[in-house]
């Protein structure tokens, strides 16, 4: 679970952004000046921050160059109502790691936070175990119970992101923006069909191992009773 920091110095707007942003996942704190922003990117040691330019105290940027002076190199996403090219020259030359202009649809912000978060956070290369599952990343091989299983690489990607997040509820919008990419322009229909592919492989060598939750995603757990 990411954990996003949201600076803004409207309270409306910044638990709007929160409670959006909770809904798909992340674990979210507010701010509405840049004092406090400073502070809670020390005290919450967020993966990513929201940060709106036009704060009372003192601006987005120089916040960003603050925490930036701090050492910290957490991603930024600014947030504003200027829409001017030399505006958005000084935020990225700031430290900023992308620039949303108001007004603007939750659904855009939300995808390029999860954007900059997979360029900041590059996928793992290792090996990730779960019961007796082994998804190797490093040698691109999955067995189950000591026995290879062939996927796809859409496949493979999507069996690594269940295994990475494995007993934790992921949702199908979720799977779709680390599987597909979020300017994929397909509908989450695509999940469920991949779902079924995996389950007809990795599920057939063993105790079903991927669970589906009705209206809401999928899980990589161990089976219990009231399966």
């Amino acid at each position: 679970m990411s954990r996003i920091l949201v600076v803004d110095d409207e309270p409306y707007l910044a638990d709007l952004v929160a409670t959006a942003l909770r809904y798909e996942g992340f674990e979210t704190v507010t701010a509405g000046t840049g004092a406090a922003a400073v502070a809670q990117a020390g005290a919450f040691r967020p993966d990513l921050i929201v940060l709106d330019v036009m704060l009372p105290d003192v601006s987005g940027t120089e916040v960003c160059r603050r925490i930036r002076t701090g050492g910290s190199e957490v991603p930024v996403v600014f947030l504003t109502a200027r829409d001017a090219t030399e505006d958005k020259i000084g935020g990225l030359a700031a430290g900023g790691d992308d620039y949303v202009t108001k007004p603007f649809s939750l659904e855009e912000l939300i995808a390029r936070i999860r954007a900059v978060l997979r360029r900041t956070n590059p996928p793992r290369s290792g090996r990730l175990t779960f019961a007796d599952l082994v998804v190797d990343e490093r040698a691109y091989e999955v067995r189950r119970g000591g026995r290879r299983i062939d996927l796809t690489p859409t496949e493979f990607k999507l069996l690594s992101f269940l295994a990475a997040n494995a007993g934790r509820l992921v949702s199908k919008r979720q799977i779709l923006d680390h599987v597909w990419e979020y300017d994929f322009g397909g509908n989450d229909g695509v999940v469920q069909t991949y779902i079924s592919y995996l389950r007809r492989k990795v599920d057939s060598c063993g105790p079903p191992l991927i669970h589906t939750v009705p209206r809401v995603g999928y899980v990589l757990r161990l089976p219990r009773e009231d399966d």
